[in-house]
């Protein structure tokens, strides 16, 4: 008996000493690259060993340098996001200012981790699946302090801050119904691509935030500047605008806060270590407002799960899912499933054959001009050019959801309106309805139609002739007219 017991506890010490695999890292700041095609080894025959002499305990330090297993999970989504900091500190007294800023701010500080409960646990569960250090976790706490309907002077937004244009590089899309840059799932996917390609990049994680923050381009520039005087080209080596200068010293604060929150007499508040919400697949557009009910979510809870949603609609074919807080999921999908009051959607995509002013859109929808300038988010004065797609009431009599082609592309685009006035000016001599239309930029069955003539008419010297100028243009020529003392029709001559 007593030997094998020796043998068992030999196995567990064998076992133990193989809990670190061949991926990781020796260095705990080392990340691991693409992975590399290589021969797999030949299986080592598995040999028990025996120790000799009396079984000693294992130290701390021994346990840290073979590698063994923690046996529990962490208590909390700090503690397991400690556990996986991987980044090289940066110490300096840009750190320190930063440090005693939101020190110094506790009800921000409260603000911005309430905030984050909802996606942090994704976004640590997406870091560890890509091997990504911890660290990155913490970053919308400064990009955005975690709020994902958070837009910048640049047009940034959503809570990873994607410009539109780096957003559409990394599939994000962006139309009259969604915006996808503050989607939850898709932005920290499209933020932790761009991160590890930046990390590939420079090597280092210090400057792949720099690139981050300033662009990619931005920070080559420095980097290869620096060599060419002989200087280093480490993040802290940089001649960089102070934004970027500030920026990691800014997560390394934060860093050190949810490292030793007592050491700032800060308290974070306890966010468990399991998932906040999952996702609910949907198979019918449906209104944002009925999601909600379905589920028994607050519609603001609703909103902050799924910010991405432009309309008060959402569309199965481009939105396909929706996240829900995780107990409400199954709530939503029996009361979905159970739902017998019609249809669930009450608004659907229509497309302007035409430009056309709101109010002509308006009553072609059947709604009041305020209503589908508010639903549409259209300002005042402008026109809706052919070709773009508005939101309008669904009828009863509509079956099928709007297609995918539409979902995923639909645009609303705008023109000023053209404000005119019915202005009188006075024909010169040969003036026809053609040259009239010419001079003034119209169109000639429009300048016959106003003055009741056909459109091969000729007019007579001194004649007056009616047209409709744009208001600033028939203002323009009323002063001029009033300055120089000329007529209509002499001045008109004069004009290319």
């Amino acid at each position: 008996m007593k030997l094998l017991h020796i043998a068992g506890l030999s196995c567990l010490i064998w076992l133990a000493g193989c809990a670190t695999g061949p991926n990781t890292p020796a260095d705990p700041g080392a990340i691991a690259g693409p992975p590399v095609a290589t021969p797999a080894p030949e299986p080592a025959p598995h040999v028990a060993i025996i120790p000799k002499g009396p079984l000693q305990p294992i130290t701390a330090s021994e346990a840290a340098s073979r590698g063994v297993a923690r046996m529990a999970p962490p208590a909390d989504l700090w503690e397991r996001i400690r556990r996986g900091f991987a980044m090289p500190d940066l110490d300096n007294d840009l750190v320190h200012a930063q440090e005693q800023w939101y020190a110094s701010r506790p009800d921000y500080i409260q603000r911005m981790t309430e905030r984050s409960r909802k996606y942090l646990f994704h976004i640590v569960e997406e870091l560890e699946r890509r091997n990504m250090p911890s660290e990155l976790a913490l970053l919308p706490f400064i990009e955005s302090a975690f709020n994902p309907q958070a837009v910048s002077t640049a047009k940034a937004a959503g809570m990873w801050q994607f410009i539109p244009s780096t957003g559409r590089s990394f599939d994000l899309k962006q139309n009259v119904f969604r915006d996808d840059r503050r989607d939850v799932l898709a932005s920290t996917r499209a933020a932790l691509d761009y991160l590890q390609k930046l990390h590939d990049m420079f090597g280092d994680w210090h400057l792949a935030l720099a690139a981050y923050n300033w662009g990619e381009g931005s920070v080559g520039r420095a980097i290869a500047k620096n060599q060419r005087s002989g200087l280093g080209g480490a993040y802290t080596d940089l001649n960089m605008p102070n934004e970027t200068r500030n920026y990691v010293p800014k997560l390394q604060a934060v860093k050190n806060i949810v490292a030793n929150p007592d050491a700032f007499r800060t308290e974070l508040p306890l966010i468990e270590n399991h998932p906040y919400f999952q996702s609910v697949d949907i198979a019918r557009d449906i209104d944002v407002a009925l999601a909600a009910r379905l589920a028994d979510v607050k519609i603001e809870d609703f909103k902050a799960l799924n910010p991405s949603v432009n309309r008060p609609v959402i569309l199965a074919a481009g939105t396909p899912q929706i996240l829900l807080p995780w107990d409400n999921a199954t709530v939503f999908r029996r009361n979905f499933d159970a739902y017998a009051e019609g249809q669930y959607a009450s608004w659907t995509a229509w497309t302007a054959p035409s430009t056309m002013s709101v109010a002509v859109a308006a009553r072609k929808a059947g709604m009041s001009e305020a209503d589908f300038r508010a639903v549409n988010q259209i300002p005042p004065r402008m026109l809706i050019k052919a070709g773009s797609t508005v939101l309008v009431p669904r009828s009863a009599k509509v079956e099928n959801d709007v297609a995918e082609h539409i979902a995923d592309n639909a645009q609303l685009s705008l023109a000023p309106e053209v404000v005119t006035r019915r202005t009188v000016v006075k024909a010169g001599r040969h003036d026809t309805v053609a040259t009239i239309a010419r001079r003034y930029r119209l169109n000639p069955g429009s300048v016959a139609s106003w003055n009741d003539v056909s459109p091969t008419a000729a007019f007579r010297a001194g004649e007056k002739v009616v047209v409709f100028l744009p208001v600033r243009a028939a203002k323009a020529r009323t002063s001029v007219k009033r300055k120089s003392g000329v007529s209509s029709g002499r001045r008109s001559k004069r004009r290319p």
